[in-house]
């Protein structure tokens, strides 16, 4: 089991993140792989969302949380995901449908290099709410 969340999110740091290895079940029929709650990820699930059809070229997200957490997963193709806590600055690449990026609270984030037809799964701690975004890089600094 992963250790707990980071409980202050002006805490986090890009060292926070980690690739995680997701349990993958070979079958002859096809693989599965399974996320639990605080179990292969260090939270519980509160919302699950995907982006596709990204043109090439294209970036999302560009903005932090207060509260979310997040695993990050290349369900399909490949796309780099860039972290920023204020100081330091991270890039993981994601290719492999069984690896997820866990992302804590407080971070900037953003995705871009996505591949033709990436599929790029999300896994959120929390129900969506527009107040825990911080979407401008400058309020993003006063929080930390």
């Amino acid at each position: 089991m992963m250790n707990s969340e980071t409980n202050n999110s002006r805490f986090s740091s890009v060292y926070d993140c980690t690739i995680i290895e997701l349990d993958k079940h070979h079958h002859e029929k096809g693989n599965i792989t399974v996320v639990e709650n605080n179990i292969t990820i260090p939270f519980g699930t509160k919302r699950v969302y995907y982006l596709y059809d990204i043109p090439g070229g294209e970036s999302r997200g560009a903005h932090a949380h207060k509260e979310l957490s997040q695993l990050v997963i290349a369900a399909s193709g490949s796309f780099d995901v860039i972290l920023d806590d204020g100081k330091e600055r991270k890039i993981f690449s994601l290719n492999r449908s069984y690896y997820g990026l866990y992302v804590p609270k407080g971070l900037w984030r953003q995705m871009e290099n996505f591949s033709t037809n990436a599929l790029a799964l999300i896994v959120a701690s929390t129900t969506y709410n527009a107040e825990d975004y911080i979407y401008d890089y400058e309020e993003f600094l006063k929080h930390k």
